[in-house]
C-alpha cells in the first residue's frame, strides 16, 4: 500500500460523517487487539486550550526523560502531525512516518470490511485515525500517550480509554452545539464523560454551571478533583517573545503567547505533579524547562513582523475573549486587521461581538472544510458592527487584501478555525516574498 492509497482510504471514510458513540470504535479496536490498553494515557478534553495544554504536558514529560506520544485531530499544517512522538535529545517532535500510516491502515482497512460484513457500521475517518494512533503509539512503546478528545468526550471515539492515569479538562464554553447540547451544563456533561472511576481529574476555574457538573460527576466517580486557580499568579510580564510569571514563589516563563496560556501551562504543571505522585518522577526543574521549551503552532503565533502577522485558533466565545485580551496586552493602540474564517456550527455572532470592536478592517474567507460558513454570509454578519468588511472568499485573496490594507506598524490577525491556518501560513510567506515586505 502506498501513502496516497492509505490517505485516500481515510479521506473516503469521511462519507460516513460524524457518528458519536463507542460501539464501532470498540469493535475495531477489539479486532486490533485493544492496543489502547497497553498505553499509559493522559486523556484531555475541553472547548479551548486542549492543544496547548497537551503541548505543555508533552514538553514537561520529555524534559523528565520520558518517551511521549501525542494524538490530536484534525491536523493544522500537515496530516502526519496528528500523531507525534518525542523524547529527550530530539530538537522537535517526530510525526508518524508515511510508512507508519501505511502499516497501520493495512491492518485497519480489511477489518473495516469485515465489520460491515458482520453488520457493524463502517468506522468514520476519526475512528480510523484514533485506532491508528493507539496502534502506532503502542508499537512505538511510548512511556506516556497524551490523547486529545476530538469533540465532546462521553461519546468521542477516544473515550474507549478505560483506565487513563489522569484526565484533564480545559476551559469549557459553548461549542459544537448541534452535537453536544444548547447549554453549558449539557456541553459540560458530554465533556465530563472522560472522567473515570478513581482517576484524578485536573481542571481550572470555570463558569459556575460548569464547575457544578464537573464536581458532581467527580464525586459520583470518586475521582480526586484538582482545580488550578490562575488568580494565584503574580508578577506577570508580557512581551511579544515570552511571558514571565510567578506562582507559589516560583518563577516561570513560557513562549506561547496570550494570557490564557498561563492557565493552560498551570493545567499541564498540575497534571505533571499528579503523575509524579503516581510514582513517575517529574522534578520541578523538568516542569520549569518543559513550560519554557513548549512550542505550539497556530496559537497566537507571530509568523512575520512589519507588519505583525499573527495566526490563532480562536473559534468560540471563550477563545475570542482570550484573543481580545492578548491583542490589548501586546498591541495597544495599534491598527488591527482581521482575517476570519469559521465553521458554520460555531456561535459566529458571539465571536464577532467580542472581537469586532478592536478591528479597523474585517476580511472574510471560506475555509476549505465541508462545515465551513461561506465568506459572503460571514461578511454580511460582520457588516452590522460598522467596520470595513471585505469578502475575500479564498485564503490567497484574503492574505493579499490584508497586506494591501496594512501599513508597517499595523497588526494582521487571522483566526476563527484551525482548519485553514496551515494553508494561510504558507500563503502569507509566499505572498510576503512576492511583494518584498
Amino acid at each position: 500500500m502506498t501513502y496516497e492509497e492509505a490517505r485516500n482510504f481515510i479521506n473516503d471514510s469521511n462519507k460516513y460523517g460524524i457518528v458519536p458513540g463507542l460501539e464501532t470504535i470498540e469493535e475495531l479496536l477489539g479486532r486490533l487487539g485493544n492496543p489502547q490498553e497497553k498505553l499509559k494515557i493522559i486523556h484531555v478534553a475541553g472547548s479551548n486550550g486542549k492543544g496547548s495544554t497537551c503541548a505543555f504536558l508533552n514538553s514537561i514529560l520529555i524534559e523528565a526523560g520520558y518517551k511521549v506520544g501525542r494524538y490530536s485531530s484534525p491536523s493544522v499544517f500537515t496530516y502526519r502531525e496528528i500523531i507525534q512522538i518525542g523524547y529527550k535529545g530530539l530538537s522537535d517532535m517526530v510525526y508518524i512516518t508515511e510508512e507508519g500510516v501505511c502499516e497501520a491502515i493495512e491492518k485497519i482497512m480489511p477489518l473495516c470490511k469485515e465489520m460491515m460484513e458482520d453488520g457493524y457500521s463502517h468506522p468514520t475517518a476519526f475512528e480510523i485515525e484514533t485506532a491508528m494512533a493507539f496502534l502506532y503509539l503502542s508499537e512505538e512503546n511510548v512511556d506516556f500517550a497524551i490523547i486529545e478528545v476530538g469533540m465532546g468526550g462521553r461519546l468521542d471515539a477516544t473515550n474507549v480509554i478505560k483506565q487513563p492515569i489522569c484526565t484533564v479538562i480545559t476551559s469549557i464554553s459553548m461549542d459544537h452545539m448541534q452535537y453536544l447540547g444548547s447549554s453549558l451544563k449539557e456541553i459540560t456533561f458530554e465533556k465530563a464523560g472522560i472522567i473515570k472511576n478513581n482517576i484524578a481529574l485536573v481542571t481550572g476555574k470555570q463558569d459556575p454551571d460548569v464547575e457544578e457538573v464537573l464536581k458532581d460527576i467527580s464525586r459520583e466517580k470518586n475521582a480526586k478533583y484538582y482545580m488550578v486557580d490562575s488568580n494565584k499568579v503574580r508578577n506577570v510580564i508580557y512581551t511579544p517573545e515570552k511571558t514571565r510569571f510567578t506562582i507559589e514563589d516560583e518563577e516561570y516563563s513560557i513562549s506561547l503567547l496570550g494570557e490564557y496560556q498561563i492557565y493552560n501551562g498551570l493545567l499541564a504543571m498540575t497534571a505533571a505533579k499528579v503523575i509524579d505522585k503516581l510514582g513517575y518522577p517529574i522534578s520541578g526543574e523538568s516542569i520549569s524547562r518543559g513550560l519554557d521549551k513548549t512550542r505550539w503552532s497556530g496559537r497566537f503565533e507571530i509568523i512575520s513582523r512589519k507588519p505583525y502577522f499573527i495566526i490563532d485558533g480562536a473559534h468560540n466565545e471563550d477563545a475570542a475573549i482570550g484573543l481580545v485580551k492578548s491583542i490589548k496586552q501586546y498591541f495597544t493602540n495599534q491598527r488591527i486587521i482581521y482575517i476570519i474564517g469559521v465553521l458554520a456550527d460555531k456561535d459566529v455572532n458571539s465571536i464577532l461581538k467580542i472581537t469586532a470592536p478592536l478591528a479597523e478592517v474585517i476580511i472574510a474567507l471560506t475555509p476549505d472544510n465541508k462545515r465551513a460558513l461561506k465568506s459572503s454570509d460571514l461578511a454580511k454578519m460582520a457588516l452590522s458592527y460598522g467596520k470595513k468588511v471585505i469578502d475575500a472568499g479564498t485564503v490567497d485573496m484574503a492574505v493579499k487584501r490584508a497586506y494591501e490594507e496594512a501599513k508597517e506598524d499595523d497588526v494582521i490577525i487571522a483566526f476563527g478555525s484551525l482548519s485553514y491556518l496551515g494553508e494561510l501560513k504558507e500563503t502569507a510567506e509566499d505572498i510576503k516574498r512576492e511583494i518584498d515586505i
